[in-house]
């Protein structure tokens, strides 16, 4: 059983086990993340070969918003979906343009090193 004290969930009765609030952390954390994609340009080359490269890297919201930033850091857009950034990404002649989702990462770590 757990009590709220100030917004912060403590534990109210004994455990067997000492309480482990910084895995309760780390477990919001990864509960609550956005969801990390990439925005792929795909294109034809001339030798009847195709290429690609990341354009863009975006979050994904619960609520379906995204914030996408190009891989070169020049532009930022907030936008309604994430399908939406596709658009922005495929408008050149010859260029098309697809989301690539990362999986959840099933790990936190207070340590930057450690996620590096």
């Amino acid at each position: 059983m757990t009590g709220d004290i100030d917004g912060h969930r403590i534990p109210t009765e004994s455990l067997s086990e000492p309480f482990d609030f910084d895995g309760e952390v780390r477990s919001l954390v990864l509960d609550t993340a956005p969801r990390l994609f990439a925005v792929v340009q795909e294109f034809a080359l001339e030798d009847g070969w195709r290429d690609a490269e990341v354009a863009a890297w975006g979050l994904a919201y619960e609520d379906g918003r995204v914030d996408v930033i190009s891989a070169d850091g020049t532009r930022r857009f907030s936008l309604p979906s994430a399908e939406r950034a596709t658009w922005h990404y495929g408008r050149m002649d010859g260029v098309t343009a697809r989301l690539v989702w990362l999986t959840p990462s099933r790990a936190a770590t207070f340590d930057r090193a450690e996620a590096a």
